[in-house]
């Protein structure tokens, strides 16, 4: 194989930043017609197509992906070399990118990526977004991985892969000193306000399907899709809170919540989604082999 051409990938390399062949043109100062067919001739070395042409947008393929990776390390190794010979600190970090549900658990997330916290040679990216979104951005190489509390759909068409990372209980939780009688489940909930994850929560539809079933009919107080607003509407209500434990556990530490009755036969499950790629980031395989050992 011949030595890779630096001309060939700065010219990809601008043109993967710009988004277009136009533009990047335009900063190159060539013609669209040249800059093309020194993208082809990368492409012929590489011997990987690294765009994908959708009238006229070009987006990066999964090659396409690694192969910017690698040209901004390239060109940040020079920038790098400049910096440390006139003095300047340098910084060299690889990039993870996750995407995570806006209503998943904050302390879930922390715990999955506190590894990566404070590292020297990593530099981490959170989205937060819809499931739909999301594997969308999975699927177009933009993230390295999706955080969802549920496993994503499969069929014949779709390589996305669920890896259960933990399941954790839930409970009504509630403020302290409100009632000292023992709660009755699920026969109290006929008469004590509850506040709710929505019912796009897996969790919610397993509630109600558990009261449904005990011909209870529930007084609901609030419905809230995002958990850290949840959990401050447990603390500040007084009501009883339908929850993931783990959603508040620093307030079950610190004695601001107590747990009043654990759901039984319900548990919230919590995955990290990826797509089967030839050239998968590294820090993940990091993440996945901690979570899978601490589970």
């Amino acid at each position: 194989m011949t030595s890779l051409n630096y001309h060939h990938l700065r010219y990809f390399w601008a043109i993967a930043h710009e988004g277009s062949l136009t533009r990047a043109a335009e900063r190159l100062n060539l013609s669209q017609s040249a800059l093309s067919v020194q993208l082809g001739k990368l492409e012929q070395q590489l011997r990987q197509p690294l765009f994908e042409r959708t009238g006229k947008r070009l987006i990066l393929t999964e090659a396409g992906r690694i192969a910017l990776d690698y040209a901004d390390t390239v060109f940040q190794a020079g920038d790098e070399l400049v910096s440390t010979m006139q003095g300047r600190p340098v910084d060299r970090r690889q990039a993870f990118r996750v995407g995570a549900l806006t209503t998943l658990s904050r302390n879930f997330q922390l715990e999955f990526l506190r590894p990566l916290l404070g590292r020297a040679d990593a530099e981490l990216v959170v989205r937060s977004g819809t499931m739909r979104d999301l594997l969308a951005q999975l699927e177009a190489h933009e993230i390295d991985v999706v955080l969802a509390n549920s496993a994503p759909h499969h069929d014949a068409r779709s390589d996305f892969r669920g890896h259960l990372l933990d399941q954790q209980p839930v409970a009504l939780v509630r403020r302290p000193g409100v009632k000292s009688i023992p709660f009755r489940f699920p026969e109290d909930l006929r008469s004590e306000p509850i506040l709710l994850p929505s019912l796009d929560s897996e969790v919610r539809i397993a509630f109600d399907r558990i009261l449904e079933l005990a011909g209870v009919r529930p007084i609901i107080l609030a419905e809230v899709d995002d958990m850290a607003m949840l959990r401050l509407l447990a603390r500040d209500s007084g009501g009883l809170t339908l929850v993931p434990l783990i959603v508040v556990r620093d307030e079950l530490a610190a004695g601001l919540l107590v747990e009043v009755c654990p759901i039984p036969n319900l548990s919230e499950t919590f995955y990290a989604i990826t797509q089967k790629r030839r050239f998968p980031n590294p820090l993940l395989g990091e993440l996945l082999t901690r979570a899978v050992t601490r589970k």
